[in-house]
């Protein structure tokens, strides 16, 4: 179990712009990151930010094999990470950027596991959108997955298009993307050919928090995994995902 020092620590080298400790690899247990992360969140969240919802990596076996992964893993979202769709971002500033693109969904319901069922996690869900998340990889997952789930899972801000219901009956992984860079598509995919079902993740991550004492909130906003191996972006890059039935996103670098 990570202890009171051991966050302390972590999130003081964090603050200090070291993301991937080196004298922390093979020292956490992913329970003991998960501890951290969840123990730095509460000290964002009494310096004042606001927590808008949960992400959730890695669901996709593509994006586990670039990681080095074998299994989904969740951080948190914040609202200051929130941006509109058209949103230009300065890669000056971030430093390096990588973007997924995802299926976001809106709860209307609370959901607390353990037991949490795919029915169950369906009939919580209000409204869904087509999203990017930003990621920064600060540290190689490959060489500690534990660092990288302490550092919330390389999350850097998300990007979000128009939301709609979830229709009766819909099957989320139907749902194809088209990802296009500066007006390219670089992939097509059928969800449920590159991803767990965006609505089992809901209940995986419900299920997941409750052994941390954590829950699912109506109102709150999941990111429910990439489709697609995440590009690199590059300055001057424009991104635009087209989800089927859903309508699309778009961000740009600079």
């Amino acid at each position: 179990m990570a202890t009171a020092q051991t966050i302390d620590a972590i999130w003081t080298l964090h603050r200090a712009g070291n993301h991937f400790p080196k004298d922390w690899i093979g020292k956490l247990s992913l329970r003991d990151a998960y501890e951290v992360q969840q123990g730095i969140l509460k000290r964002r969240l009494a310096a004042g930010a606001r927590q808008s919802g949960w992400k959730i990596g890695f669901t996709a076996d593509g994006v586990r094999k670039m990681f080095g992964a074998t299994a989904p893993v969740f951080g948190y979202l914040l609202d200051e990470g929130l941006k509109p769709s058209g949103h230009e971002f300065s890669l000056q500033a971030l430093g390096s950027a990588m973007v997924e693109s995802e299926v976001l969904v809106i709860l209307g319901k609370d959901l607390r596991g353990p037991g949490v069922t795919a029915a169950q996690a369906r009939a919580a869900i209000r409204e869904i959108a087509p999203a990017f998340e930003i990621i920064t990889r600060r540290g190689d997952p490959k060489v500690d997955v534990s660092l990288a789930v302490a550092d919330n899972v390389m999350h850097t801000a998300y990007v979000v298009g128009l939301p709609r219901p979830l229709e009766p009956g819909e099957d989320l992984g139907d749902v194809r993307v088209e990802a296009l860079v500066n007006g390219q598509v670089g992939e097509t995919v059928l969800g449920k050919q590159a991803m767990d079902n965006p609505i089992d993740s809901v209940a995986w991550l419900a299920n997941s928090l409750a052994p941390l004492g954590g829950s699912l909130k109506a109102g709150q906003v999941i990111l429910t995994g990439t489709f697609t191996k995440p590009p690199a972006a590059k300055a001057g890059d424009a991104f635009e995902s087209r989800f089927s039935g859903l309508g699309k996103v778009t961000t740009k670098f600079n």
